[in-house]
C-alpha cells in the first residue's frame, strides 16, 4: 500500500473580499487577509492530497504557528510510517504524541491532515471523498448565507446582496439594542426565509432574553447558536429553560465526548458540526452520530474555508440530514477560492464525484503566496 513520503506545509494570508465580524472578533476584512495553513501529502506512486486550516484563535486556541509547528514536528513523524487509508490509526498515534485534555488535542492541525489523508486516499482508490465514507444520499447542498456583526445598513445591504440564498446566518455580537436592529434589517429583506442567529460566546442569558423580547414577532428566526462561554455548559442549560427558541451549541462541543456531556445535561437542541473543530472527517461523522442517536438536530457549518475545507464539508454533509442549509461561507466572503472544480449555482453546491476532493487545487498559487512563520 503506498506510503506517505513527504509533508509540505503552506501558510498563506488569504484576502477577504468583505468585512466579516464575530462576537468572538474579527475574522477578516479587505485590509486584513486571515491565515490559512495548507498541508500538501505525497506519497511513494507521486499520489498528492491536500488539507487546509484556518487559524482564528480567538474561536478557536490555535494559531498559524501552533497548527504548523504541530503538523511539522508532531505530525509529519507519523505520517511518514502511513499510508493514506491509515486515518484511524492515524488519529490514535496522534492521540497519543498530543493527548486530548478536555477536548480534541490541537483538533484545527489534525483537521487539515486528516482532510489532506482522505484526498490521498481517494485518489489513489479513484473514489471521491464521500464513498469513502459510505456514499452520498445527496447531490446537492444547499448554502446559507453568513452575515457579520454590523451596522444595519451594512448588513441589510449585504442581505440584499446574498437574497438568493435559501437562509441567512446572522452574527450577534452582546448588545441587544444593536443586534435586534440588525437582525430586524436582515429579516426584511429574508421575507420570512430562516434566520440563524448566532452569537459566539457573547452573550449573558438575561442579555439574550432582552434580544429575543425585542425580536418577537419577527418571522423565521429558527435557532440562537452558542449564546454563552464555551465552558458554561450549565449556563447553556440554564438559558435553554429560559427561552422559548431552539439552542444550538458550537463551541461547546468539538467532539463526540464532548457532545455526549451536552446531551447527559440536556443543554441544546442542535449541535453545529464542523470539521476543523472535530479534528477531521471521521471524528465529525462521530459526533454526527452522536447527535441523531441523542436526538439532537444537525447544522454544518465551516470556518471561512478556501476551496480545500469547502470540499471536505461537501462530501460530509451529502451524508447527512441538516436542520438548515449549510454555513459554508468561503465562496461569499473572501476574494477567491484555491481550488477549480466545484459548482456553486444560486446558493447551492453540488457535491464533488471526481477522485479524491474532487477539486484541483491552485498549488502555484498556494506556493507563491505561502509565507514564512517566524515560530515555525
Amino acid at each position: 500500500m503506498s506510503r506517505i513520503t513527504a509533508v509540505d506545509v503552506f501558510p498563506v494570508a488569504v484576502p477577504f473580499a468583505r468585512r466579516f465580524v464575530l462576537g468572538s472578533g474579527t475574522v477578516g476584512t479587505p485590509d486584513r487577509a486571515g491565515l490559512v495553513i495548507f498541508v500538501r501529502l505525497t506519497t511513494e506512486d507521486g499520489v498528492v492530497g491536500w488539507g487546509e486550516q484556518r487559524a482564528l484563535p480567538s474561536w478557536s486556541y490555535e494559531t498559524a504557528e501552533t497548527i504548523a509547528v504541530v503538523i511539522k514536528r508532531h505530525l509529519a513523524p507519523i505520517l511518514l510510517q502511513l499510508s493514506p487509508f491509515d486515518v484511524e490509526l492515524f488519529h490514535a498515534r496522534a492521540n497519543r504524541r498530543l493527548a486530548p485534555s478536555v477536548s480534541g488535542g490541537f483538533p484545527f492541525a489534525r483537521a487539515a491532515v486528516d482532510i489532506a489523508l482522505h484526498d490521498a486516499a481517494g485518489k489513489l482508490a479513484g473514489l471521491p471523498v464521500h464513498a469513502l465514507l459510505g456514499g452520498r444520499v445527496r447531490d446537492t447542498v444547499p448554502l446559507c448565507s453568513a452575515i457579520g456583526v454590523g451596522e444595519p445598513s451594512a448588513v441589510r445591504e449585504h442581505a440584499r446582496a446574498s437574497a438568493h440564498y435559501p437562509a441567512f446566518k446572522v452574527k450577534i455580537g452582546g448588545d441587544p439594542a444593536a443586534d435586534a436592529a440588525a437582525v430586524t434589517a436582515v429579516a426584511e429583506v429574508a421575507g420570512g426565509k430562516p434566520i440563524w442567529l448566532d452569537a459566539n460566546q457573547s452573550y449573558r442569558p438575561s442579555a439574550l432574553r432582552h434580544l429575543l423580547s425585542a425580536l418577537r414577532g419577527i418571522p423565521g428566526i429558527h435557532c440562537v447558536e452558542q449564546p454563552v462561554p464555551s465552558t458554561d455548559l450549565l449556563g447553556l442549560r440554564r438559558l435553554r429553560s429560559m427561552i422559548d427558541l431552539p439552542v444550538a451549541v458550537d463551541e461547546g462541543s468539538f467532539t463526540a465526548q464532548d457532545l455526549a456531556r451536552v446531551l447527559r445535561l440536556d443543554a441544546a437542541d442542535l449541535v453545529v458540526l464542523k470539521i476543523c473543530k472535530s479534528g477531521g472527517i471521521r471524528n465529525a461523522l462521530k459526533t454526527a452520530q452522536v447527535a441523531l442517536a441523542g436526538g439532537l438536530e444537525v447544522l454544518g457549518s465551516g470556518l471561512t474555508d478556501c476551496g480545500i475545507g469547502f470540499a471536505a464539508a461537501l462530501h460530509l454533509f451529502s451524508q447527512l440530514e441538516l436542520a438548515l442549509p449549510a454555513e459554508l461561507n468561503g465562496p461569499e466572503l473572501l476574494s477567491g477560492l484555491y481550488v477549480d472544480k466545484l459548482d456553486i449555482v444560486s446558493a447551492v453546491a453540488t457535491v464533488p464525484t471526481a477522485p479524491g476532493l474532487g477539486v484541483e487545487v491552485d498549488e502555484e498559487r498556494i506556493r507563491a503566496e505561502s509565507t514564512d512563520l517566524s515560530f515555525a
